[in-house]
């Protein structure tokens, strides 16, 4: 058996059962700082890092370019805390997902496409590969857990042929 997976465009409410996107939008929380020169969009997501003695640490993750079609052959997740990724380039990316469980399930993987000014944060368990850059080397800041207790990265490897196809728009 084969899947092949396209892009979906971001939105909070397709994503909510991942995690939280990273975004302005209506609806954030947000006021004016600086004396009124700049407007702070505040807690746009659920950082949950301090399990077993877990800290919060702030990296640079760079990624080479994926070439599509892409066949996935491994998954991850981390038990024990959230993982938020955000561009720095402000260009597109691609994240593939899965609902927290023993192992993703083929039927449940969603592939989403986004956004060059949204960002992302995976709840706690929630099967996700690596983000996928397209067309060059690209920079992400990753919010995530460092230290404590306990193993926090769990893989799946496929046995299946899992192909993601790259959308005509990015």
């Amino acid at each position: 058996m084969s899947l092949i997976l396209t892009p979906e465009p971001l939105s909070a409410a397709a994503f909510a059962p991942f995690g939280d996107v990273i975004e302005v939008a209506d609806g954030c929380n947000h006021y004016a700082i600086n004396y009124g020169r700049t407007e702070r969009y505040h807690d746009l997501a659920a950082l949950d890092v301090l399990e077993n003695a877990g800290k919060p640490t702030v990296s640079i993750f760079r990624s080479q370019p994926a070439q599509f079609p892409l066949r996935v052959e491994v998954m991850e997740r981390h038990p024990l805390s959230s993982q938020a990724f955000i561009a720095m380039q402000r260009k597109p990316f691609l994240i593939l997902v899965a609902p927290a469980g023993e192992q993703p399930q083929l039927a449940q993987l969603r592939l989403f496409e986004v956004g060059a000014e949204q960002g992302v944060n995976y709840h706690r368990g929630v099967w996700h590969h690596y983000q996928f850059s397209l067309d060059e080397v690209r920079d992400f800041i990753c919010i995530d857990r460092s230290g404590g207790h306990g193993a926090n990265c769990d893989e799946y490897r496929f046995t299946e042929a899992v192909y993601l196809q790259r959308s005509p728009s990015i």
